[in-house]
């Protein structure tokens, strides 16, 4: 280490750093020169060819020197470097007519001190350039940075195994510092900006250092490069073994005589889960799947449940949409053509598509149609879906008892599938459909667990945004579904469930209304249906009555449909036979073709009697007028109740004696009748079950009428619950009630002042008909009811009530409170 390293001297010409003579110049385009090199190129400029003439014709000297910018043929002063080395042509080649091939040796580095020409070629005078005249340098620092340029130049020359031998060995045989440099920096790829801050530095040791950063930078780079072919190349010799292990697979397919392709079945999978365009949880976890799909055997079992469970998420719509259409009164006109009456339903769609309209991404809406059944639940969610351009699937949950019809199956369990809600999903074909969950109060319960409460995700838009089937076990956005449930009865629906829906109701229909729907869509429907036209059969007005009178009994039109099936059917086989060419369907020519009369209208008797009341009811198939009957025999005391009646009617039936036996003395009646009379209360019809609070105003008036032996009016009905003190509280389906009243021809109706407001909802013609009259208390009710004349008490009579506008439906105004008498 104490020796010190002597740095050889240039070759420079006599005279030192004296400025030498003329001498032609070669602008050389990422070329860098340095001295002691032999450096082979060839020269293509008219310029540079001139010059290299010129020195052959002189003392074969040139100066070499680089240019900046590598792309422009243009050469002038700033284009050049100042710094380059004077060369001596050794050799000249013309392998092509305006092309040379040369072959120079760099003598000493020069420094440009003026360019005399550019024409015809670029001459310059220039002087040497040696190196600072330091004959010893720092021995440790040199040496350190000769054994750090040799350890960098040895990995480099292992990364770049294409390195020339002799090369190397002259770099390892050498501790010239100078010569270390400008050897390796004149034989390795550089840009010519580095190799020319090479050329142009003098200090040896600064040379080294930055030959040695950038031998560190390269090897860094090379190192880099070398993981990356590695990488490269195993992904290669991964996938050319993947593909022999293929073609083997295709070959033993092919033996075996099986047409299944399991690579091209995978790559199917693979771009059918690209194109659905689906989150990157779902997207992850179908091509998982899928990659797990090519690994088993084909003919396994857990392939065939893998490659189900994606036929089933791929087949969902993920992000298919159906446009909707918001024209409101295209809307309110397909819905009447589709429907005759259901105003209330009618009104809240078209809302809701006005409400879409205005607000877009509204969600939550879940209607749930609540009516008798054959009212047509299902037929107007089918008109609603089409007036707002959704697609429509029907889910029907009648009998569901197990919770994974709703939420699906485990796919590993044998015969899995998923829940009916993704399977109306899948089927509908759109993220945006109407579905319609029939039947929603019919839902059971067992061990399987509670579908009902499956049910409150559905039907939550704070959860379904990402309703997960157990089967599909990936998030599924259902904030998009119309959902609208139907039911019978509400009261069979858990709580928690029918607070997330939105209640409408659908009352039976009218005599009217069933008139109209049959002209207008059954008698249509039917005739298509049967092959008949419209020249071939015609239906009177009063044969389509009699149907609805006397050959159905049901709040909706299904029977009605099937007896002008059953009509139509038999006008058929008449025509069929050539018996009859056109038929004209009259009252008469109904009953010759159904027969008897299935039902017939009560008939009232026409007169007034004691003891017998007409009550109004409620049934699950309309109104219906119900007569009370009330004797007195002489007993003990005893009260009967018959009828099939159940407990609330009983309580009604006790509240009323007591009623009685509270005001009976103002009417006549003797104070102890509950002691010396037994009182037998009958409900015709008994095999009819009846229940009710709303029949106890009618006991009360048939019990006053019997004990008092005064007649009640025969057209007069009545409804309404009776309390202790004789108030007369408010009762539901007066729509349904009055039109009971009407159809058997009552013309007096008394009801609750409280169900005043309901009146509204009650069919013009039935307003216009009836004389209503809404009371508040038992008196008022016996005023209107008991026959004048022959009332024994009270002695002031009671003022009369005015009956109210038929034809508006409007509250009467009342006087003020009728007074009790006392």
């Amino acid at each position: 280490m104490s020796e010190r390293i002597k740095i050889k001297a240039e070759v420079v010409p006599e005279g030192g750093g004296k400025e030498v003579g003329e001498m032609p110049v070669i602008a050389m385009r990422g070329l860098v020169l340095f001295p002691r090199m032999v450096l082979h190129f060839d020269v293509g400029r008219q310029i540079s060819i001139q010059a290299l003439t010129a020195a052959i014709q002189g003392e074969r000297k040139i100066f070499m020197v680089a240019q900046r910018d590598l792309s422009s043929d243009e050469v002038n002063a700033q284009s050049l470097y100042q710094v380059g080395v004077v060369a001596t042509v050794r050799q000249i080649l013309k392998p092509q007519d305006d092309v040379l091939r040369v072959v120079v040796e760099g003598e000493y580095r020069a420094k440009t001190v003026e360019i005399t020409a550019f024409e015809p070629y670029i001459k310059a005078r220039c002087k040497p350039f040696p190196l600072r005249p330091r004959k010893v340098v720092n021995t440790i620092l040199c040496e350190a940075l000769i054994r750090t340029v040799k350890d960098y130049f040895e990995e480099y020359c292992a990364l770049s195994p294409k390195m020339p031998k002799e090369f190397v060995m002259g770099v390892y045989m050498s501790d010239d510092p100078v010569y270390i440099a400008e050897y390796i920096a004149g034989n390795i790829p550089m840009d010519v900006a580095q190799k020319q801050a090479i050329l142009e530095e003098n200090n040896p040791t600064k040379r080294l250092e930055m030959l040695a950063h950038f031998l560190e930078s390269e090897n860094e780079i090379l190192s880099t490069e070398q993981q990356i072919q590695e990488r490269v190349r195993e992904q290669v010799d991964k996938n050319q073994r993947e593909y022999y292990l293929r073609e083997q697979m295709k070959a033993i397919s092919q033996e075996l005589d099986e047409d299944e392709n399991p690579e091209q079945e995978i790559e199917d999978y693979l771009q059918k889960i690209e194109k659905l365009g689906l989150p990157d949880e779902c997207r992850e976890k179908l091509e998982k799947e899928a990659k797990r799909l090519y690994k088993m055997p084909a003919n396994s079992h857990e392939a065939g449940v893998v490659r189900g469970y994606l036929d089933t998420c791929l087949e969902l719509p993920w992000n298919t949409y159906t446009k909707e259409k918001l024209d409101v009164d295209k809307a309110r006109a397909q819905l009447e053509r589709d429907h005759y009456g259901m105003q209330k339903v009618k009104e809240r769609i078209l809302e809701l598509i006005a409400v879409r309209k205005l607000a877009p991404d509204i969600k939550g809406q879940i209607i749930c149609l609540y009516g008798p059944p054959g009212v047509g639940k299902t037929s107007v969610a089918k008109s609603i879906a089409k007036a707002m351009g959704r697609n429509y699937a029907r889910l029907s949950l009648g009998g569901v008892r197990d919770e994974s019809d709703i939420r699906g199956h485990r796919k590993t369990y044998i015969g899995s599938m998923p829940g009916r809600v993704i399977g109306a999903i899948k089927l509908s074909g759109s993220k945006n459909p109407l579905i319609l969950l029939d039947e929603i109060d019919k839902l059971g319960s067992s061990y399987n667990g509670d579908p009902s409460s499956a049910l409150l995700e559905v039907l939550d838009s704070e959860q379904n945004v990402a309703f997960r089937d157990h089967f599909i076990e990936l998030p599924f956005d259902l904030s998009d579904v119309l959902f609208i449930a139907t039911a019978n009865d509400l009261s069979t629906i858990p709580a928690p469930l029918l607070d997330r829906m939105e209640v409408i109701e659908l009352s039976s229909y009218t005599r009217e209304e069933k008139y109209n729907i049959a002209k207008r869509h059954l008698i249509p429907k039917q005739m298509k249906r049967h092959g008949l036209a419209a020249s071939q059969i015609t239906f009177k007005k009063e044969a389509v009555y009699t149907l609805i009178d006397n050959y159905t009994r049901e709040a909706g039109v299904r029977s009605l449909e099937r007896e002008i099936a059953s009509v139509l059917r038999k006008c058929a086989k008449l025509i069929a036979r050539g018996e009859q060419e056109k038929i004209v369907l009259s009252q008469k020519r109904i009953g010759e073709l159904l027969g008897v009369a299935k039902f017939k209208p009560d008939e009232l008797e026409g007169f007034d009697q004691v003891g017998v009341v007409n009550g109004l009811a409620w049934t699950s198939v309309g109104g219906e007028l119900l007569q009370v009957e009330v004797s007195v025999l002489k007993g003990t005391g005893k009260l009967e109740l018959t009828g099939s009646l159940g407990d609330v009617m009983k309580e009604s039936a006790q509240t009323a004696v007591s009623v009685v036996r509270r005001i009976g003395e103002r009417y006549g009646i003797d104070p102890d009748f509950y002691k010396s009379s037994d009182i037998h209360i009958h409900f015709p019809e008994g095999a009819v079950p009846k229940d009710g609070p709303s029949a106890g105003v009618t006991i009360v008036t048939a019990l006053i009428s019997a004990l008092s032996d005064v007649k009640v009016r025969h057209d007069v009905a009545m409804t309404g619950e009776i309390t202790l003190r004789g108030r007369v509280l408010p009762i539901g389906g007066l729509r349904e009630k009055t039109m009971a009243a009407y159809r058997n021809k009552i013309t007096t109706v008394i009801l609750p002042k409280q169900n005043e407001p309901d009146i509204e909802e009650m069919e013009p013609v039935v307003r216009q008909a009836l004389t209503l009259r809404p009371v508040s208390q038992i008196e008022q009710v016996l005023q209107i009811a008991l026959c004048e004349g022959q009332k024994k008490g009270p002695r002031q009579p009671l003022p009369a009530q005015k009956p109210l506008p038929a034809a508006t439906g409007e509250a009467p105004v009342h006087s003020s409170p009728i007074p009790i008498p006392q």
